[in-house]
C-alpha cells in the first residue's frame, strides 16, 4: 500500500505556528499575543480555578501547581504549533504532547491524555495527524523555559523544535504508537469523569 504523505498544505488551516507576524517576534512576544488573541490576561498562573466552557455548561478546575507548571509550557507550544485553543484545538496540542513526550510533568500526561481521548471523538483524524506531528518534533516540556529561551526569536525556537517539518509520511511505528495511546487515554477520560460525578451519584442515594 502506498503511504499517505501529509504534505505542508494539509497542515495550512490546522496549524499557523509559522505565520510572518510570529516568525518577527520572540518567543515571549509570541506568548504575550497569544493572551491578548484568546483573551487570557496574564495566562492566570495565580487564579485558584481554571475555568472551561463546554458549550453553555462551565467547567470548574482547581489551578494545582503540578497544572500550572505544565501550562506554562503548553501555552507556547500553541503559538508554536498553530493549534488554537478550541476543543479540537486542545485536543490537537494534546494529541501533538503526548506524542513528543510530556517527560516529568505529570499533569500534563493526564490533561493531554483526556484531550487526546475527546479529540478520538470530535476530530480523530486532525488528532492522528497531530499525534504523527509530534512524534516527529521535540518540546519545552523536554527542554525546559528561561529568560534566554523567550528572549529568542521565535522562528528559531520553532526550528530547533523540528516544527518546520514539510512533509509527515505516517509509518507502522506511528500507528502502533497510536493504537497504544488509545485505550490509557480513554481510561484517563473515563476516570476523570467518574471521579468528576461520583460525589453527586453519593449525594443523590444520600437524599433518595
Amino acid at each position: 500500500m502506498k503511504p499517505v504523505v501529509h504534505k505542508a498544505e494539509h497542515f495550512a488551516d490546522e496549524a499557523r505556528g509559522d505565520s510572518r507576524q510570529q516568525h518577527e517576534m520572540t518567543v515571549a512576544e509570541a506568548r504575550a499575543a497569544y493572551f491578548v488573541a484568546n483573551e487570557l490576561g496574564d495566562g492566570g498562573y495565580e487564579d485558584r480555578w481554571v475555568r472551561l466552557q463546554a458549550g453553555p455548561v462551565p467547567i470548574f478546575l482547581p489551578n494545582t501547581k503540578a497544572r500550572v507548571a505544565a501550562v506554562r509550557l503548553h501555552d507556547i507550544h500553541h503559538p508554536l504549533t498553530g493549534y488554537d485553543t478550541s476543543w479540537t484545538g486542545e485536543a490537537e496540542i494534546g494529541a501533538f504532547e503526548i506524542a513528543s513526550g510530556c517527560g516529568r510533568y505529570v499533569a500534563a500526561w493526564i490533561l493531554n491524555l483526556q484531550a487526546l481521548a475527546i479529540g478520538l471523538q470530535i476530530a480523530p483524524q486532525r488528532t492522528w495527524r497531530a499525534f504523527v506531528r509530534g512524534r516527529r518534533a521535540a518540546n519545552l516540556y523536554h527542554r525546559g523555559l528561561d529568560d534566554e529561551t523567550l528572549a529568542m526569536p521565535f522562528a528559531v525556537l520553532r526550528r530547533d523544535l523540528h516544527l518546520e517539518e514539510t512533509k509527515i509520511v505516517p509509518t507502522l511505528a506511528d500507528h502502533l504508537a497510536f493504537s497504544a495511546f488509545v485505550p490509557v487515554a480513554l481510561l484517563a477520560l473515563y476516570a476523570a469523569w467518574a471521579l468528576t460525578l461520583a460525589p453527586f451519584y453519593w449525594l443523590l442515594r444520600w437524599l433518595l
